[in-house]
């Protein structure tokens, strides 16, 4: 379960910057996540909730905004975006030759401190 090792570096993360910022505890963290990016939402909110304990972070909640795949076709030049989890070929022709260019991502993009 990777998403207990991804917990624990967001937490040691956010406390940080936190602590050096001169505040003193943390209300939420907000995360974008590519729906590519191999995580499992649920187990990612309950890792965070474990981890979080006798941190800054105590108290805070976890927030995920979903990113969905995007990409697009070598073959037909067709831009394509997907709620899907996997994409193997174009929406539009059904070529293999696609490239992802978004939807792997993970990035903090905010946290209410105190």
């Amino acid at each position: 379960m990777h998403e207990a090792s991804i917990a624990m570096s967001l937490i040691e993360t956010v406390s940080e910057l936190c602590l050096k910022e001169g505040y003193h505890s943390i209300e939420s963290v907000r995360l974008k996540v590519g729906k590519a990016a191999g995580l499992l939402p649920d187990a990612l909110v309950f890792a965070f909730d474990m981890a979080k304990a006798g941190t800054p972070a105590s108290q805070a909640e976890l927030i995920i905004e979903y990113i969905p795949i995007g990409g697009f076709c070598r073959e037909c030049g067709t831009q394509f975006e997907s709620e899907e989890r996997y994409i193997f070929s174009c929406p539009e022709c059904n070529s293999g030759a696609i490239k992802i260019t978004r939807g792997n991502e993970m990035q903090i993009i905010d946290m209410e401190v105190n």
